[in-house]
């Protein structure tokens, strides 16, 4: 009988599977071996796409008259860098006593590739081949992947989705790329007086340098509205709210054209008129026209994808998503969490069965003070299939990222940040078996001279989950924030007022201390985060912290969760993006701007993020099997071979000089004045 070879993608994911599968054998080089097995590995991609030059010595020079450039067979090559590890695992793949190959490279569309590449540079024939697709690095997890591994024939879909991906950022780069530059490479490098300036796009990149402009060019010609509210100040049984005036029907204001929305006016000398009104007698009163009093839930949120913990770690650590990408990949390696790579953030009903076996782990873990056995004594764990936090049609590869509670003694030895972003993974798991947090709410409605004061109060009546919210290190517990989106509008009340609120009914005669203005102002948009920017990606530009809203347009993102921290940091490299490290937010540079102008001249469509989520769509539905690689292969060509043809008649080389000289007054320096006399 013939031997098993198994591949996995890194040297430390090998040495997992070497242990599992009990292979006390030889460490050779490359690889280990015992009496029926073997087992080897890549260090990432060993195989890439050949550059055009390989293809012919003509497109070594960028020219406009051997573009667009569209290879009928592609080229690949072994990355030289990796090439003795290549040639180990080739002679391991075609070893005549291999019989059978277990793919373990990670279980997502770039790890299907990554192997897919190599067994095609090394001409793997007449192998039976068998993907292991895993969702934790655990013994059992892996054992199970091996006993269940399918052929490889059912990934073939993936496999070809991973191809067109990359073939689609290959072709996009290098043509857009070339013509951008052929065309106005020029122009930006004489304005900005360098020699040479190469203009590099990307199906995605250049779709997230779009947003980070637009929102920069939104909050320079954002011009503030100052409004003006009026607030009645009401005692109650020795304790003082306010009430806010709102132009109801009914009001003498109602829709007037002196308001700026319904609850202010656009001048302060009307705020001022309303209030002259309502002070004509004396004593100031109001009645009390509406109470209503209702229990508010609040559940525990859903569990965390690498993109809603990306956005957390940049809020709680002011770390970027790359940085977050690497330690959650840390964590996964060390067995300590799940598959990092998802973009589910739901259960899938086979976990939720075992997942007692993951909160009894965490029983011996310190920073949670008894939680996992608290959740084990409740037993609600038994129940959580029925709710919203598992759902198999949620999921496309990976459930949520979850702790598995093994590899626990490993967590000493990591940083302080790897600790922290554990624990905030484990407190975000251990929440969806409490209860919700349950709020009193009371909505008041006053009248004075038939204008309507409108109050709100929201008081924590039962923790439920936010009993074990906050993190060990957090300054506040999450039960004394106030979490509400209408923060503003909510006041914070006391058990006094409570209980006299409690005891208002409509009619109630109440004293006024008195009326005042309130000024404010209308915000610009925010600037993007390392945080926010990721979920903006996620959702395809829109920035929708709403999760339930989020959840129902998933699966239209631009770039995978495996990708976009990598193209983020990209954008920053090549000096088209600037992040401040310790608020972590996102601005263009002026080279950004000008690149941006260029291809919004030229390519207006690769700004589009909907066109670009249209392509991952795409490339979802080759995986799926809906349509064929042929048909999406004919229209990513006809894209390229049109959209090159339209920069090479294009000529906006005048225009844009207007554009530069518009961006760049927003970074010119302050001149420093010469101190100093004779």
């Amino acid at each position: 009988m013939g031997k098993a070879l198994y591949i996995a993608e890194k040297p430390s994911v090998a040495q997992e599977f070497a242990k599992a599968l009990k292979i006390n054998g030889q460490r050779k080089d490359g690889y280990l071996e015992s009496e029926d097995s073997v087992v080897t590995w890549c260090v990432g991609h060993l195989v890439t796409m050949s550059y055009p030059e390989k293809y012919d010595i003509k497109y070594k020079r960028w020219s406009l008259d051997t573009l667009p450039f569209l290879p009928r067979e592609f080229k690949y090559e072994v990355i030289p860098s990796v090439q003795k590890q290549f040639h180990i695992v080739k002679g391991l793949l075609n070893r005549p006593d291999v019989d059978t190959i277990y793919v373990c490279t990670d279980s997502g569309r770039e790890g299907e590739y990554i192997y897919r590449l190599v067994a095609q540079m090394a001409g793997v024939h007449d192998k039976k081949q068998k993907r292991v697709w895993i969702d934790s690095q655990t013994e059992e997890e892996i054992l199970r992947g091996i006993r269940e591994a399918k052929d490889i024939s059912e990934y073939d879909n993936l496999s070809a989705s991973a191809y067109l991906r990359a073939k689609e950022d290959y072709l996009m780069g290098i043509n857009f790329s070339r013509v951008l530059t052929l065309r106005y490479g020029n122009s930006v490098s004489n304005y900005l007086k360098t020699k040479y300036q190469a203009i590099s796009v990307g199906r995605v990149m250049t779709c997230v340098l779009g947003m980070v402009v637009r929102r920069e060019r939104e909050i320079r010609s954002f011009v503030k509205t100052p409004f003006y509210r009026v607030l009645s100040s009401i005692s109650l049984e020795g304790e003082h709210f306010d009430g806010e005036w709102r132009a109801v029907e009914g009001s003498r204001y109602f829709q007037s054209p002196y308001l700026y929305k319904e609850n202010g006016f656009k001048e302060k000398k009307h705020a001022q008129e309303l209030i002259q009104l309502l002070s004509q007698k004396e004593p100031l009163i109001c009645h009390v026209e509406k109470v209503e009093r209702k229990k508010e839930n609040k559940n525990p949120p859903l569990l965390f994808n690498l993109a809603e913990l990306q956005n957390v770690c940049s809020k709680l650590f002011k770390i970027s998503p790359d940085e977050t990408l690497r330690v959650v990949q840390e964590l996964y390696e060390k067995k300590l969490v799940t598959y990092p790579r998802t973009d589910a953030r739901v259960l899938s009903t086979a976990v939720a069965k075992e997942i007692y076996k993951n909160i009894s782990g965490l029983r011996r873990y310190p920073q949670i003070n008894g939680a996992a056995d608290e959740v084990l004594g409740m037993e609600s764990y038994k129940n959580i299939a029925k709710t919203r936090y598992v759902n198999d049609k949620q999921i496309t590869d990976h459930y949520a990222i979850i702790p598995t509670g093994q590899g626990l003694n490993a967590l000493t030895s990591l940083s302080q940040t790897s600790q922290r972003v554990y624990e905030t993974i484990v407190r975000r798991f251990l929440c969806i078996f409490y209860p919700p947090a349950v709020y009193q709410k009371v909505n008041l409605i006053t009248m004075m001279d038939k204008e309507a004061f409108f109050s709100s109060f929201r008081v924590l009546q039962s923790e439920g989950y936010l009993k074990i919210a906050s993190n060990s290190f957090a300054a506040r517990k999450a039960s004394e924030k106030n979490t509400d989106t209408e923060e503003e509008e909510t006041a914070s009340c006391n058990e006094t007022l409570l209980a006299a609120l409690q005891k208002l009914k409509k009619g109630d005669i109440l004293s006024v201390d008195s009326l005042n203005i309130k000024e404010g102002e209308t915000s610009p948009p925010k600037r993007y985060n390392s945080g926010s920017m990721i979920l903006a990606m996620e959702n395809a530009g829109q920035l929708i912290e709403d999760e339930e809203l989020r959840a129902q347009i998933k699966g239209s993102g631009i770039g995978t969760s495996a990708t976009r921290a990598e193209i983020l940091k990209k954008l920053f490299t090549i000096k088209y993006l600037s992040l401040n490290k310790k608020t972590q937010v996102i601005m263009p540079t002026l080279l950004g701007e000008m690149i941006f102008d260029v291809v919004n001249c030229s390519i207006r469509q690769l700004l589009n993020p909907e066109l670009t989520a249209s392509w991952e769509k795409g490339l979802t539905y080759v995986a799926e099997g809906s349509i064929t690689s042929q048909e999406y292969m004919d229209k990513l060509e006809h894209f390229v071979r049109v959209r090159t043809a339209q920069v090479e008649n294009s000529n906006y080389q005048y225009a844009l000089r207007q554009f530069f000289d518009a961006a760049a007054e927003n970074y010119k320096k302050p001149v420093a004045s010469k101190r100093g006399g004779k």
